[in-house]
């Protein structure tokens, strides 16, 4: 049932069942893959008119599943964009060898040039036009708190934060070397999107939210309302901010090496764009789902071991029910307190941040970093939760993309830095 849903702007909808009619407007590859949390909370997401698809790569997410695509005719959800707002992949080809560098070397300069972890700024100090840019966002907040906004985003620019986002070294079948990067937009999204969920519930930008559970129904703005458009210019602010970031990590890789680009692939898998699909517009929000028109190209990163990917969409008729959408990862299989046990953030002498271990998990580090040293994977950083037994494997996961996708590039991991 669609109930209690949280609509906020000028339009409302009648309270209805998800009939059949609703079902067909929902597309799920790899349903053998997705466990039934998804499945119900796309379907929660759904309203008159929406289309919504899963990709096999998704799994249960704040109010809207990761790896999952809704597209609305004149709503943009907050929900399906998420939390770290323009999340997405850069990945570029490199002009040298991966056998004539020194990978240890290198991936020592990214994590000592680069800052890595929650709130961590970078110790790279960069002057990018995007922060100019940014004083024009629109927020009903006092000036202090759009000070602060801006503080952070100049402080955390081309820093990668933690989780699953990650600087890599990869060599391709050619033996030549890329490098891949995967982050958001940092505090400056999270931080963003906290305001917003505190305003659509009545309260101001700076309250703290309430009841933002995983459950909670998802958050729609009336794109002709003040708050949906103060929002999209947010998020479009936020996805130019990202965008910067990543190239900047890139770039500072790039110098280390001494290299030059001669193959580029970058987009968001955390976004909402204006589409068309089935003869009209939609917006359309994707959570951990990769864009993939005909001809669009993307970097679908798999696991701290495993061969990750440049796919290039491909059109067909299961390629309009996905609204071309492609995963963006492998997808968790295993929660990450089930990988690494309760743990407690403490703040250290230094004011990081650094988690301790109440109760061990399931997985064992150690055994992750002995398996790194005999793949011959430079590893730096990274813990349990991102063990690759936490992930469906990636070749598996894209053949139930069928033929909507085709493997340009593969890219075998030889280096990898997380928080």
């Amino acid at each position: 049932m669609l109930e209690n849903r949280n609509l906020i702007g000028n339009q409302t909808f009648n309270k209805h069942s998800l009939d059949f009619a609703m079902l067909e407007q929902l597309k799920i590859f790899g349903r053998e893959l997705i466990d039934s949390q998804s499945i119900k909370q796309i379907k929660n997401c759904l309203i008159e008119g929406s289309y919504g698809v899963l990709t096999a790569d998704a799994h249960y997410g704040y109010g809207h599943p990761i790896g999952g695509a809704v597209a609305y005719p004149e709503h943009i959800s907050l929900s399906g964009v998420g939390f770290d707002i323009a999340c997405g992949n850069k990945a570029v080809r490199t002009d040298v060898k991966a056998k004539d560098v020194n990978i240890a070397v290198v991936m020592d300069e990214i994590t000592s040039r680069i800052g890595f972890g929650v709130g961590t700024p970078n110790p790279l100090k960069v002057d990018h036009p995007v922060l100019e840019e940014l004083k024009s966002i629109e927020v009903k907040a006092p000036g202090r708190v759009k000070s602060e906004l801006l503080s952070v985003a100049r402080e955390q620019l081309g820093s990668i934060g933690s989780g699953n986002h990650f600087v890599d070294l990869f060599e391709d079948e050619e033996g030549y070397l890329w490098i891949g990067v995967h982050f958001g937009s940092r505090g400056f999204g999270h931080k963003l999107t906290t305001g917003f969920i505190s305003l659509s519930q009545g309260g101001a930008f700076e309250d703290r939210p309430k009841n933002t559970s995983m459950d909670s129904d998802p958050i729609l703005f009336s794109v002709d309302s003040e708050l949906g458009q103060d929002y999209i210019q947010a998020i479009y602010l936020a996805g130019k901010y990202a965008y910067a970031g990543r190239d900047t990590a890139v770039d500072e890789v790039l110098k280390i090496l001494g290299a030059e680009t001669t193959y580029e692939v970058h987009n968001h898998h955390n976004f909402a764009w204006r589409e068309q699909h089935f003869g009209r517009d939609y917006w359309v929000v994707r959570k951990g789902c990769t864009p993939a028109f005909p001809g669009q190209k993307g970097f679908i990163g798999s696991n701290m071991f495993d061969t990750s990917v440049i796919i290039e969409g491909v059109d067909g008729e299961q390629s309009k029910k996905g609204l071309y959408s492609t995963v963006h990862g492998a997808g968790r299989v295993m929660s990450r307190r089930k990988a690494r046990g309760k743990v407690k953030w403490k703040k250290g002498r230094d004011g990081k941040k650094r988690p301790t271990v109440v109760s061990k998990g399931v997985v064992d580090f150690e055994k992750t970093r002995e398996r790194a040293l005999e793949l011959g994977i430079e590893l730096r950083g990274g813990g349990a939760d991102e063990s690759p037994e936490c992930y469906k494997p990636l070749e598996e996961v894209l053949k139930h993309q069928g033929n909507t996708i085709k493997v340009l590039f593969k890219l075998k991991p030889v280096g990898v830095a997380m928080a």
